[in-house]
């Protein structure tokens, strides 16, 4: 696990949702990695002083996705994962948790290579109910 922590500004947010989220993230990075197989997840935060924003990006050097599966991961029951393993859900929540906090969830991916999720969120925001 590799730390790179910018001080960030404060975020209005649901902690326990994005708690979720951040969980859903670090659990999908350590699946991409194959038995017994070292990896490396990147934790990195960052502040857009330009877009009134701060970042966290997920990265892991796993797997990657394919490219015909990007269009799709963010979709509810969408899963590559054997049966009973996943259920689909994970991604598509997240997705929508992010939303609801006025921010975005993006993803960058490549096979064999590892694959990045960005969450961007303004650092203040009208949104008063996160439930």
């Amino acid at each position: 696990m590799v730390k790179d922590y910018e001080t960030l500004p404060l975020v209005t947010c649901n902690l326990s949702q994005l708690n979720q989220v951040f969980l859903n993230l670090l659990i999908n990075a350590c699946q991409a990695f194959k038995a017994h197989e070292i990896g490396t997840i990147t934790l990195q935060t960052r502040y857009n002083e330009k877009n009134c924003s701060v970042s966290i990006t997920v990265t892991d050097n796993g797997c990657g996705i394919p490219a015909e599966n990007l269009t799709k991961i963010f979709d509810p029951f969408f899963t590559t994962k054997p049966v009973g393993v996943g259920t689909g859900l994970g991604l598509s929540i997240s997705y929508g948790i992010i939303q609801k906090h006025g921010g975005s969830l993006s993803v960058e991916s490549t096979v064999g290579k590892g694959t990045s999720f960005c969450i961007s969120l303004p650092i203040t925001t009208s949104i008063t109910e996160f439930n």
